[in-house]
């Protein structure tokens, strides 16, 4: 049966920027929701070394908390060849982080869709940076799971294979039981496209999944895509209560355990705070009992 972790959307501000809240506080208060783990920000972290991730071992530990992925945000789609070895070592690094806390999971991105970067030229940067990465995570047993991601929070342009046609353009060219799906049904609708049409084109191939539920305040998807310049995300797309979105969630559950899927479901909502992550625990908790 799936299990599940929590991602700390309302506190994204307080973790990585202000620094008000550190990781070990945020594990204490996620051990309160009912949740079997968390998955970690690169950003969350004071330091990467041993001493500090042995704090947040122990922390984790303490509240029978698992971390089973790192949600990286690799950018590998810059034109500068150095600046995408410099990714590739990053994600080495994060690789590392997320087997010494035991995790078994490091998501992959292609990068940012920047002007003047060709369709041609952005699939293979992210091919080969993919491609690279996987005998570094074989040997520590993590998988790299790819997510059709819409836009790290920290970035200025949104992903550039959002759409599915270039998603599935550069998966299919990596085949290798290291790399899978992380399967995100709020960044389909944000990209234009039925999330029950993106996870059947990635059916089978699908490890993690990220449960939100995502609306658009005022205007309409074709006006939010436009607003490619804007660091972060777009003011008009609001993240909701589970299951009170535009997501199909016995449609979504139906389908992925008919192929047989039981990987962790991690809550990526609540940016209104502990009291939504709740609601969203609770309706997700019924959901998986129904379905799986």
């Amino acid at each position: 049966m799936p299990r599940l972790s929590v991602f700390p959307k309302c506190y994204m501000y307080e973790l990585c920027a202000t620094r008000t809240m550190t990781l070990l506080d945020w594990i204490e208060l996620a051990a309160a929701l009912g949740v079997d783990g968390v998955e970690m920000y690169p950003a969350f972290f004071e330091s990467f070394e041993p001493q500090y991730l042995g704090c947040v071992r122990r922390q984790l530990v303490k509240h029978r908390l698992d971390a089973p992925m790192m949600c990286a945000s690799p950018d590998f789609t810059t034109p500068d060849e150095q600046a995408r070895q410099a990714e590739i070592e990053r994600e080495k690094q994060l690789i590392d982080v997320t087997a010494e806390l035991g995790g078994t999971f490091c998501r992959v991105l292609s990068g940012q869709r920047r002007e003047g970067v060709s369709r041609a030229a952005g699939v293979r940067w992210t091919v080969d940076a993919i491609r690279s990465l996987l005998d570094h995570a074989a040997s520590r047993k993590v998988v790299l799971n790819m997510e059709n991601h819409y836009k790290d929070g920290f970035w200025r342009y949104p992903e550039f294979a959002q759409d599915l046609d270039i998603f599935q353009e550069i998966i299919t060219q990596i085949d290798s039981p290291w790399f899978g799906i992380n399967y995100d049904p709020s960044n389909a609708i944000l990209a234009g496209e039925d999330p029950l049409k993106v996870l059947e084109a990635v059916r089978g191939r699908v490890v993690t999944m990220h449960a939100s539920d995502r609306y658009v305040a005022s205007g309409t998807l074709e006006e939010l895509k436009r607003q490619e310049g804007i660091t972060g995300y777009a003011k008009n797309l609001k993240h909701g209560v589970i299951g009170m979105g535009l997501n199909d969630y016995d449609q979504i559950f139906s389908r992925l355990k008919a192929e047989g899927f039981d990987g962790w479901i991690s809550i990526e909502d609540g940016v209104n705070g502990m009291g939504e992550l709740k609601e969203s625990v609770r309706f997700l908790r019924a959901k998986i009992a129904e379905h799986f």
